[in-house]
C-alpha cells in the first residue's frame, strides 16, 4: 500500500471511533516500554555496579532501549490489532519511534567511539545533529510516500567508473554499508578494549597488545566484508597490497618501524605505563603506550608524544624496570677542624626523618674526598615513589641537614682567593696612593724608530 494513499487513509480514519483503540495501543505500548526499560536496566546497573566502565554502558544505552521497547510493541500491537480494524495509526507511529531508537543508538555509538574519556566534543555533538536531521527528513520522506520515487531516481541514475556505469543506489548502499561495518568493528572494538584493560589477571602490556590486535583484526574484517557486500574482487587488493610496499619502502619506512616498535614493547615489557623514563631529554612517567607513539608525562604535568622508535633504538633509563626503588644523594663541603665521627652519625639519622626516605636500605653519609676548601661529604638516601619526584625529598634532607650543622656549630667555608701584585707601581696604582704617569709628547716629535738599527 502506498504511504500516501495510508496518510489519507489515516486522515479518513480519524472520523471512526477505532481510532480510539490505536491511541490505546500507542499509550499502552509507551507506559510499557518505559517500564519494561526501568525494570530491565535494574538488575544489569546493580551487577556492574562494581565496574565503572560497564555501569556507564548500561546507563548509556538505556537510553536506546526505552524507544526500542516501545517500537517493538508497536510491531506487536499492529499485527494483532490488523485483525480486526484499519491500524494506520500506528503505521505511522512505527517509523517515529524506529526513528528514535535510530538515532539514540547513533549517539550511543558516537560517545562510546569517541567521547568515552572526556567531555563530548564539539565535533561529536555536530555529527549528532546531522545524523538526527537525516534521520528525521528521511523519516518525513517515508511518511508522505516519496520514497519510491527517490530510489527509482537512484536507480536509474548512474556514472561512469572507467569502463562500467554505476548508480547512484549501489554508490549510496555501498557506502553506507562500508560506513555502518566500520562503525560497528570500532564500536566492538572499543568495548573489547576496555574489558581486557580491566581483566587484573594479565600483564599491562599483554592487555595492550590483545586490545590493539583485536581492534585491528576487526576494522580488517570489517573492511573485505564491506567490500564483499559492495561486489568488489578482493583480488585486486594485490595490487594495493603492492603499492603499500612500494609505499612503504619509500616514504613510510618511518611510520612503519614506529607500529613495530609499539608491539615490540609491549611483548617484551621492557616498558610499562607506570614507569619512571629518561630518554634523550625527556624525563617522566609513561601514561600511555599506543602502537605508534607513548605519552612521557612530566613531574611539571607536560606531556611529551615520543615515537617507539627512539624507545626501540636509543638508550632508555628506566627507574622502575626491575625495583622502584631509587638512590639520591646530597653534596656539602665542611670545614678541616669538623669532628667527622661525630657528625656523619647525625646526618645519617637526620635524614632517615624524612617521610619518602626509606629506612631499609637505610641513609649513608661517606667521606667522599679532601677538597680544596674542606670536607667534601655525600649524603646518600633510597626512595621507592620516583614519580612523585626528587627535588622535594632533597630539599627535605637539605633542611633537616642544615640545622644539624648549625645545632653542631659547624662550618660550611667558602672558597677565598689571594691575588697578589708583584710590581711596586701597579700595586700602588690599585691601592690609591699614586697615580698613573702619562707620557709626554711634543707635536714636533718624530716617531721613535722600533729598531735602533
Amino acid at each position: 500500500m502506498p504511504l500516501s494513499n495510508l496518510l489519507n487513509d489515516f486522515i479518513d480514519d480519524i472520523r471512526e471511533p477505532g481510532v480510539l483503540w490505536q491511541i490505546g495501543v500507542i499509550l499502552l505500548c509507551v507506559l510499557l516500554g518505559w517500564g519494561l526499560a526501568r525494570l530491565l536496566r535494574g538488575p544489569f546497573v546493580r551487577r556492574a555496579s562494581h565496574a565503572s566502565v560497564l555501569q556507564v554502558g548500561v546507563e548509556s544505552f538505556a537510553r536506546v532501549l526505552t524507544p526500542l521497547l516501545i517500537t517493538l510493541l508497536l510491531a506487536g500491537g499492529r499485527f494483532f490489532l490488523a485483525k480486526i480494524q484499519h491500524v494506520n495509526l500506528l503505521r505511522l507511529a512505527l517509523p517515529v519511534f524506529g526513528s528514535l531508537a535510530l538515532i539514540r543508538f547513533g549517539f550511543y555509538l558516537a560517545r562510546r567511539l569517541f567521547a568515552r574519556r572526556g567531555p563530548v566534543s564539539g565535533a561529536v555533538l555536530m555529527f549528532e545533529k546531522i545524523f538526527a536531521l537525516l534521520v528525521w527528513l528521511g523519516v518525513a520522506l517515508y511518511i508522505v510516500g516519496l520514497w519510491p520515487d527517490i530510489f527509482d531516481f537512484l536507480e536509474h541514475t548512474t556514472l561512469p567508473l572507467g569502463h562500467n556505469k554505476v548508480s547512484l543506489e549501489a554508490i549510496l548502499q555501498a557506502g553506507a554499508s562500508v560506513a555502518v561495518l566500520l562503525v560497528l568493528a570500532l564500536w566492538a572494538g572499543s568495548a573489547l578494549e576496555e574489558r581486557l584493560m580491566h581483566v587484573q589477571g594479565l600483564h599491562s602490556s599483554v592487555r595492550v597488545v590483545m586490545a590493539r590486535m583485536s581492534r585491528a583484526v576487526l576494522i580488517v574484517v570489517a573492511v573485505l566484508a564491506s567490500l564483499s557486500l559492495v561486489g568488489i574482487d578482493l583480488t585486486v587488493l594485490s595490487v594495493f597490497g603492492g603499492a603499500l610496499g612500494v609505499g612503504l619502502g619509500l616514504g613510510l619506512q618511518k611510520i612503519a618501524s614506529n607500529y613495530v616498535s609499539g608491539f615490540v614493547i609491549l611483548l617484551e615489557r621492557s616498558l610499562t605505563i607506570g614507569d619512571m623514563i629518561a630518554v634523550d631529554k625527556y624525563y617522566g612517567k609513561i601514561t600511555q603506550i599506543n602502537t605508534r607513539y607513548t605519552v612521557l608525562q612530566g613531574l611539571d604535568g607536560v606531556e611529551s608524544v615520543i615515537p617507539n622508535e627512539m624507545l626501540v633504538s636509543g638508550a632508555v633509563q628506566n627507574y622502575s624496570l626491575s625495583s622502584r626503588q631509587l638512590r639520591i644523594a646530597t653534596q656539602l663541603t665542611v670545614a678541616y677542624d669538623t669532628n667527622l665521627t661525630s657528625l656523619l652519625p647525625l646526618l645519617e639519622a637526620a635524614a632517615g626523618t624524612v617521610e619518602r626516605v626509606l629506612a631499609d636500605p637505610a641513609p649513608a653519609a661517606t667521606l667522599a674526598k679532601f677538597g680544596a676548601d674542606g670536607f667534601e661529604l655525600d649524603v646518600g638516601f633510597w626512595i621507592e615513589d620516583p614519580e612523585n619526584g626528587r627535588g622535594g625529598v632533597i630539599s627535605d634532607v637539605n633542611k633537616l641537614i642544615w640545622g644539624v650543622l648549625q645545632a653542631q656549630h659547624v662550618t660550611l667555608p667558602f672558597p677565598t682567593r689571594e691575588v697578589r701584585v708583584t710590581d711596586a707601581r701597579v700595586a700602588a696604582v690599585l691601592a690609591g696612593t699614586a697615580t698613573p704617569a702619562v707620557p709626554e709628547t711634543t707635536p714636533d716629535a718624530a716617531p721613535r724608530p722600533l729598531n735602533s738599527d
